[in-house]
């Protein structure tokens, strides 16, 4: 038992994150559908569904610290992962009883006419998304092969997830910051469990974090298919940045 206690303390952020991402969906209904009600004329919401902020802001920061091993070409990606984070957070604190869930953050600033405008919590959820999913896919490409030049797969992973939401600034930023990403095995390496428990120690290093990521996004998916559901039913995913 001390044993297992130490080697959860080194856990990795991939596994921390699985922890996350598994409080996020137990709350996953698949007959949402048939409750849905509308929040306004035009924006039927599924009454059922809840996104508890606590878990998702804490998946979020975890993906901040992922991205903090790729190095300087994510600065930009995460400090604005962390600005919106602080975002949720001050409104969630503002009436913690309330605002623990982020659909209801959602309903107040559409049915008050201001979630496109400004800095909101809804646009602060938006990109959030985007950038999990953004992870997702980095990892996804990077777990086929951990030989795989790492330019490669974040460039491919930006293309994919979020370029489409970018305005040229921000892709112009990123095909700079592209060049000072590190090679593959360093990256992998210091994404692995600090210790293994027994049942792994028979297990090849890769292997065991391929399992992990495997795990993490078999987890992730549907998750974030849930969230853009609700962003679609907002008409929030659309927006774009400048």
């Amino acid at each position: 038992m001390k044993r297992r206690r130490e080697v959860e303390m080194v856990a990795s952020e991939i596994r921390s994150a699985i922890d996350e991402v598994s409080l996020l969906a137990a709350n996953l209904k698949t007959d949402a559908a048939q409750d849905a009600v509308p929040v306004s004329d035009s924006v039927p919401v599924q009454k059922s569904v809840q996104i508890p902020i606590k878990p998702f802001l804490s998946l979020c920061d975890l993906l901040v610290q992922v991205l903090d091993k790729i190095g300087p070409t994510m600065a930009v990606l995460r400090q604005d992962i962390r600005n919106n984070i602080e975002r949720l957070e001050k409104f969630h604190d503002s009436d913690p009883s309330v605002y623990c869930d982020v659909v209801e953050i959602l309903k107040k600033e559409v049915n008050e006419g201001n979630a496109k405008k400004g800095p909101t919590c809804s646009k602060a959820f938006v990109w959030l998304n985007r950038s999990l999913d953004f992870t997702m896919v980095l990892l996804e490409l990077l777990v086929k092969d951990f030989g795989r030049n790492m330019e490669e797969v974040v460039e491919e992973s930006y293309i994919t997830t979020l370029k489409p939401w970018h305005g040229w600034i921000s892709a112009a930023a990123h095909k700079i910051a592209l060049k000072l990403v590190p090679d593959s095995r360093t990256f992998v390496d210091v994404l692995k469990v600090k210790g293994k428990d027994e049942e792994e120690e028979e297990e090849d290093d890769d292997d065991v974090l391929k399992k992990d990521i495997q795990k993490l996004i078999s987890l992730l998916m549907p998750v974030l298919e849930q969230n853009m559901d609700i962003l679609r039913e907002y008409g929030l995913d659309k927006l774009k940045s400048t």
